[in-house]
């Protein structure tokens, strides 16, 4: 997905969105209309023919709804259930930012102490940045950073980047905007903030979200680190849709390795475990009690749920939810909707999308899980489960919000379309000629572009899923990837052969394309020929 910029300073935030919160009228508490709800699930299932998904809701502290459908995997037979493992990817950073509430309660932790307190050897770019960072600028998205930036050392998984080489990778990123000027969604700043909840809490992070949040709230599916597939059991795994049918993309591995963005997205939960998660968040003062206390105290859910950064205010945003605000909290997006507060978050990757809901006003909240591609499926189900009980007067349907979707994506094709490569062809290495060789990003490490039978192969070191072929689109270098691995191909612009050294940037085919594929803070110097001759 694509951000829009931010011109505001989050302090605005402060003095614009917190009344608007304040002012919110009390909703109506009507009951939920499972029939209502069972046709939004049935008709989302058939128009994106989802290979499965799990919803349920929760209000007034009980589960309402909970419906499955599908299989792990397609055509496998076993079908999904209240305890089938999903990636619930970036939820996962309203975990971590628990994680860190829960400290910071402990007397652990404050989040305005320094990175370099808990991380001595943490280097941001400009070294200004690096003193002023504080644990609370790790989870607000507002680094100077550009969106996604860093993200090729975490996707596409598994790779063999370590938590470590993440966290050294950021010196070498280059800002894009002013620190604490602007709103752009980052993950690998995540995962510094899970490594200052390690070393305040004096366990590994993985250890710290099984002993102070698994096990309080009872979440007893839930994993976290590295866990054996077959021993956990019923586990959805992502599909991708091909050829008029949904199959198996990226399957897990026997042994789940613990990847270094778990702080950022890589937990995985089941539907019943993440529907104990939103009761705790709707009803603190009686669920997930520890000792008899809340999770969390008051001042530390105030803090979590308070507005830090402002998020732009789409057109859709207005005319769908007649919203005034959009702002970024610790690990939650913020928002408005038809006058009562909205707390959320979604979770993207490739194969597996989710969202969580909260409507504290309501006392109303809900989660979906799909484990296929499924953007426009999720947007569409979730928005007609807000509506439901913030406008059940308007009764939009699933087709409704989905043909406007349609619509949009047709108008902006015509007005972005794609670059035109259907004439591609492999490049040779005659023709590349003292291209070939290794070259070395500072952050990213080495990748070969090689002689491979007749034509050229690009490989990457440390994330050995980004293969693939060089081939030439009129006069134009690309890679096409191997495999399922990589999905947005990438330019390949080598600098004038006659520099020394010879250099080489990339950047995405399809500007749309998620920003994960970071390829243009790629800075690639040739550093030797191809090892063993190609």
């Amino acid at each position: 997905m694509k951000l829009a910029r931010l011109i505001f300073p989050a302090l605005a935030c402060g003095l614009l969105c917190v009344p608007a919160m304040a002012r919110a009228a009390e909703p109506v508490r009507a009951k939920v209309d499972t029939q209502a709800v069972d046709r939004a699930f049935d008709e989302t299932v058939a128009r994106y023919q989802l290979p499965g998904l799990a919803v349920g809701i929760v209000e007034d502290g009980k589960v309402v709804y909970a419906r499955t459908t599908g299989e792990l995997a397609a055509g496998g037979g076993v079908k999904i259930d209240a305890d089938t493992l999903f990636k619930i990817a970036s939820n996962s950073k309203a975990m971590t930012t628990g994680l860190l509430a829960r400290l910071v309660d402990a007397g652990k932790l404050e989040w305005d102490d320094p990175v370099t307190k808990y991380l001595p050897d943490f280097r941001m770019y400009d070294p200004w940045v690096t003193r002023e960072m504080q644990v609370r600028d790790l989870l607000i998205h507002n680094s100077g950073l550009g969106a996604g930036a860093g993200d090729l050392m975490l996707w596409p998984g598994p790779n063999h980047f370590s938590r470590a080489d993440v966290i050294h990778g950021l010196r070498y990123l280059k800002p894009v905007y002013s620190f604490r000027s602007r709103y752009a969604y980052d993950n690998t700043l995540y995962i510094v903030a899970g490594e200052v909840a390690a070393a305040a809490g004096g366990a590994p992070y993985e250890t710290l979200v099984r002993r102070e949040l698994f096990g309080p709230l009872g979440m007893t599916r839930c994993q976290v680190g590295e866990w054996n597939r077959d021993a956990v059991g019923n586990v959805a795994q992502p599909h991708a849709r091909r050829d008029g049918r949904n199959v198996v993309a990226g399957e897990d591995d026997a042994v789940v390795p613990n990847v270094p963005m778990m702080a950022a997205g890589g937990i995985r939960c089941s539907l019943r475990d993440m529907l104990a998660w939103v009761t705790m968040w709707l009803e603190p003062e009686t669920s997930g009690l520890v000792d008899g206390k809340p999770w969390l105290s008051p001042a530390q859910r105030e803090a979590v749920w308070s507005p830090q950064t402002i998020m732009p205010l789409s057109r859709r945003m207005r005319d769908w939810d007649d919203s005034h605000y959009s702002a970024y909290g610790y690990g939650w997006r913020l928002a408005d909707v038809d006058g009562t507060q909205k707390v959320s978050h979604t979770g993207t990757l490739s194969g597996m999308y989710s969202a969580v809901t909260l409507l504290p006003q309501a006392h109303v909240g809900f989660v979906i899980l799909i484990n296929t591609d499924a953007d426009d499926a999720r947007t569409v189900l979730n928005q007609v489960l807000v509506k439901h009980f913030t406008a059940p007067a308007q009764r939009r349907t699933v087709a409704e919000y989905a043909d406007e979707l349609d619509r949009d994506a047709r108008t902006a094709k015509v007005e972005r379309p794609l670059p035109d490569t259907s004439s591609r062809q492999p490049a040779t290495a005659a023709a590349l000629g003292d291209r070939i060789g290794v070259y070395r990003d500072p952050w990213f490490g080495d990748v070969a572009i090689c002689p491979a039978g007749d034509g050229v192969r690009f490989a990457s070191d440390k994330s050995p899923l980004m293969v693939g072929d060089v081939m030439r689109s009129g006069d134009r270098l690309l890679v096409q990837w191997r495999g399922s691995g990589a999905d947005t191909e990438p330019w390949l612009e080598f600098g004038p052969a006659t520099s020394t050294p010879v250099t080489l940037k990339m950047s995405k085919i399809d500007p749309d394309a998620d920003f994960s594929s970071d390829f243009e803070d790629l800075s690639f110097v040739r550093v030797g020929d191809c090892r063993g001759g190609g």
